[in-house]
């Protein structure tokens, strides 16, 4: 229970309806309750009138409710027939059936509501906090897990913060008002009856610890198979083409398995415990009627027919909301286990995030890495030593080296998608741990090695950075990236919706589009990071030379694993194992004869034979 606490500043913000609610609830159940003393009052009403065999007149009148008493006194005081007040009392009964109906209606526009109201948010609340995550996080944690977090988890959530207070509500005022009444009707008949009860309540208590644990366990395996799922679906192109779609089915099969063992093992508990609840309510009509009887036929206590009909009323008015004890405990152990979890994320502060003290300004493009070291922190790779550079405004920098260099970090420290291990990065004379992050990642446009586009169309993809953009914005980017002729081929132009994760799309124009989303920002900064890897060799002339005119007045880092002779770059980086082997200009590092020689080389040889 304590994981539901978190749940209290919803409560508060909606206590309004939840107040109305529970308001509704004890109305509703007060007007039910007045049905047995009414049904009590006109079968002794007949028996006296009729004068019934083995009638006895009760020693003392009973005492009802004020509205009971009230009405019975308006009946007696008028000579109505037999039938006239067999009429009435059934009139009265039908009102107090339409009243409790309407409080019911009452109750459930105010408590399910609010439910869907909290759920709602809940969710908004989840989302955020997964958008303002780090890298880091994301890394470590499945896609399907996450999924399962915000959906499953929150309804269940959901089903606690309503039905189960509706419920919880229903109990405590139909159980309050009902041992009330019966113990001012027979308070010793009333000890019989509700003997079973505190055997109900440790059957409860010692189900709901069982429940709760395999809860817990259904909600992990459930997410290990929404995540075998998901990846499936994602990666169907690759399980197709190796032909492993029976490996696949297999393993979710698996998954499935583990999940209906522990779903199975709830129901069977649970299987157990209702019809329980059901027999020890059983227990006490019976003890109703036997105990009740015995009383009438000895003639002693003041009990007649009217007051055994009485409290099998009361006893079937309790029949539910009991049994739904069991309900109930289930819905909370379930969202306590479901809230426990939402809380594990909820909890992590992200280690990314801006700090009290931000320096806010337009960035100009001076870079500056001082004495970096990076240990990325979940593989304790060190992927940058002691690395040093510096880019002045409007430099045009490549970084160039093998596959786990350190190529890709740099474009993540400068985002902050990461903070370094040792060292800083400074733009303007600024840490950039000093600037706001909105800030920092507006102000640079970043084409990422992994191309990711959004299953919309291809006109708000190019457009996803800008909060306002038109189509000429998004055709003159598609220009600039060399990929407006293939747009122009589709049959809705930009207005073509993109498969998820661009399927629908080859990987050249995935990359293309990507560097469009980029350049349409138009902002001082520009990190390419591999970002031509899937064009051919004209589509990367093409761009180069939009580029070289569009990066004029502009910083930029391009990351790439080929060298671009025909791109005038300031200053040419060599990485070698996170550290830097040579630096200088393209004509400079060809003189010293090392790797960027021996690599532009290779290359050029590779385009001869292709050509």
């Amino acid at each position: 229970m304590k994981h539901l606490k978190s749940l209290n500043k919803y409560f508060w913000k909606y206590r309004v309806r939840l107040g109305a609610g529970i308001v509704f609830v004890f109305l509703s159940n007060y007007f039910n309750v007045l049905s047995p003393q009414v049904t009590g009052f006109v079968i002794d009403f007949v028996q006296r009138s009729l004068n019934l065999p083995g009638y006895k007149a009760p020693g003392k009148k009973p005492d009802y409710d004020g509205l009971v008493n009230g009405f019975i006194n308006s009946v007696e005081g008028n000579d109505f027939s037999i039938g006239k007040v067999v009429a009435l009392c059934g009139v009265v009964i039908l009102v107090l059936a339409l009243l409790r109906g309407f409080f019911l209606f009452l109750m459930r526009q105010t408590i399910i509501v609010m439910s869907r109201y909290i759920e709602y948010e809940q969710k908004n609340e989840v989302y955020s906090h997964y958008q303002k995550l780090d890298t880091a996080f994301y890394k470590t944690q499945s896609t399907g897990d996450l999924m399962n977090r915000i959906a499953e988890d929150v309804s269940r959530v959901r089903m606690f913060s309503g039905p189960a207070i509706m419920y919880l509500a229903n109990l405590v005022s139909v159980i309050s008002l009902s041992v009330f009444f019966m113990l001012k009707r027979d308070s010793e008949l009333t000890m019989y009856v509700l003997a079973p009860l505190p055997v109900l309540a440790v059957t409860i208590y010692l189900v709901n610890n069982t429940i709760h644990k395999r809860s817990e366990k259904i909600q992990e395996s459930l997410s290990h198979l929404t995540t075998n799922a998901q990846e499936s679906y994602s990666g169907i192109r690759v399980i197709k083409s190796f032909v492993q779609e029976k490996a696949m089915l297999g393993f979710f099969t698996r998954n499935a398995e583990e999940f209906k063992k522990n779903v199975l093992g709830l129901v069977k508990v649970e299987a157990i415990y209702f019809p329980s609840i059901t027999l020890l309510i059983g227990l006490s009509t019976l003890l109703t009627i036997m105990i009740g009887g015995l009383y009438y036929i000895r003639g002693g206590h003041n009990v007649g027919i009217n007051t055994i009909v009485e409290f099998v009323m009361y006893i079937n008015m309790l029949t539910f909301p009991v049994s739904a004890i069991g309900l109930t405990a289930s819905m909370i152990q379930r969202a306590a286990a479901s809230q426990k979890r939402i809380n594990e994320f909820l909890d992590i502060k992200p280690a990314i995030r801006s700090q009290p003290v931000l320096v806010k300004t337009s960035l100009d493009g001076d870079i500056k890495f001082n004495n970096v070291n990076f240990v990325y922190p979940h593989t304790g790779i060190n992927a940058l030593k002691n690395f040093n550079l510096e880019i002045k405004k409007g430099e045009k920098v490549a970084i160039v080296g093998r596959t786990g260099s350190g190529k890709s970090t740099i474009a993540q420290l400068l985002l902050r998608m990461y903070d370094v291990t040792e060292g800083s990065v400074e733009i303007d004379g600024s840490n950039i741990r000093q600037i706001d992050l909105a800030m920092l990642r507006e102000q640079i446009s970043y084409v990422p090695q992994d191309v990711f586009l959004f299953s919309d169309t291809i006109e708000n993809n190019i457009g996803f950075g800008m909060n306002h953009f038109t189509r000429s914005d998004v055709e003159k980017a598609a220009v600039k990236a060399s990929v407006e002729k293939e747009i122009a081929g589709f049959s809705q132009q930009y207005d073509t919706m993109i498969g998820e994760r661009g399927v629908t799309l080859s990987g050249g124009q995935k990359q293309r589009i990507s560097i469009a989303r980029a350049l349409i920002k138009d902002p001082g900064i520009v990190v390419f990071d591999d970002c031509l890897s899937a064009v051919d060799a004209r589509t990367e002339r093409e761009i180069l030379t939009s580029l070289n005119e569009y990066l004029l007045e502009k910083t930029a880092i391009i990351i790439t694993h080929r060298i671009f002779s025909m791109f005038s770059f300031d200053k040419v980086i060599v990485l070698e194992d996170g550290r830097i082997i040579e630096q200088g200009t393209h004509e400079q590092l060809l003189r010293q004869e090392g790797y960027y020689a021996a690599l532009y080389k290779k290359q050029q040889q590779q385009d001869k034979a292709e050509n």
